[in-house]
């Protein structure tokens, strides 16, 4: 007898039973993609992943990303990194990431998928240009078709401007560890809770 065939109908188990596929929900979780230097956007990173759970993915660093390709079966993403190249048009990031968003992200098929977007910055010394990568990341991820989440009120922090903010409302969520890293734990919860709700977790 032969153990399994492949015929019109697909894969069958010995009983001709349909074999039930070996992809795991992991496989179709959110991704958390995130680019560092001091470290404290990769801590981000691993508290929203605590806080949502097994609906995502380990958070990776995106320098160390071999295939972006890989992550295109992810339903989402959640994409972090901060801002070193203050009052710049582009590459404000100053990380992997900048590379990342203009050569990687056309593989992760993106259209009609949610992406939210966190950042970290500094609102005293560096308050006129308050996490402007965040800004960057949205508008690189909402060319290519994804669906924008994660939106977050622009009154809660005491920066003088930042690109990232339109209308009242940050284009994801800001932290900043280097002035109001106590209330980073409670942002990101609650940040978690709303991502939740608008990407179907």
């Amino acid at each position: 007898m032969v153990a399994g065939f492949v015929g019109s109908f697909g894969v069958h188990s010995q009983r001709g039973r349909p074999m039930v596929s070996r992809r795991t929900r992991i496989d179709m979780a959110v991704g958390i993609l995130f680019s560092t230097t001091t470290g404290n956007t990769s801590n981000v990173a691993e508290l929203i992943k605590q806080n949502i759970g097994t609906e995502c993915k380990d958070p990776i660093d995106v320098g160390d990303i071999s295939s972006p390709a890989d992550y295109a079966d992810c339903t989402g993403f959640i994409v972090g990194a901060p801002t070193w190249n203050t009052d710049a048009d582009e590459d404000r990031s100053g990380t992997p990431m900048d590379e990342f968003i203009n050569d990687g992200i056309e593989k992760l098929n993106l259209s009609g998928k949610p992406v939210a977007i966190f950042g970290l910055g500094d609102s005293v010394g560096y308050g006129d240009n308050f996490c402007d990568a965040i800004e960057e990341l949205h508008d690189k991820f909402s060319s290519q078709g994804a669906k924008m989440v994660g939106y977050t009120d622009e009154s809660n922090y005491g920066h003088s401007s930042s690109k990232s903010a339109k209308s009242g409302k940050f284009l994801g969520l800001p932290l900043d560890e280097d002035n109001e890293s106590d209330l980073t734990e409670d942002r990101v919860k609650n940040w978690c809770a709303q991502l939740k709700g608008e990407m179907n977790l």
